[in-house]
């Protein structure tokens, strides 16, 4: 199965946005049950901080699509079960790697 791609910039930045509200909601319900874990799971720090680090690249105009897997995908690849918007995370690597879908577009 092929992964979807954004088809505009504007569902790409969304889509960047999800992810980071995502990672956030995320941080929050492991805190919820911090009682039980001790302490976070080793991969949330990274995985937030690529991220925000390509949300903040967006933002500030440095972005630029490229034909590597974004960071996070190294974190995928070994927490993927533990990751519940892993397809999301996916559909935004599949974009930066091959652009915005835009022969579908319309």
């Amino acid at each position: 199965m092929s992964l979807r791609r954004a088809k505009t910039a504007a569902e790409y930045a969304e889509w960047v946005q999800q992810a980071l509200f995502e990672v956030e909601d995320l941080r929050n319900c492991l805190e919820y049950d911090m009682e039980e874990l001790g302490r976070f799971p080793g991969y949330l720090e990274p995985l937030e901080a690529s991220v925000r680090a390509l949300h903040d690249a967006m933002v500030e105009g440095r972005y630029r699509f490229g034909r590597e897997d974004l960071p996070f995908m190294e974190i995928l690849a070994r927490y993927a079960d533990q990751i519940p918007f892993q397809d999301l995370l996916k559909q935004i690597n599949e974009t930066h790697r091959h652009g915005l879908d835009v022969d579908s577009a319309g």
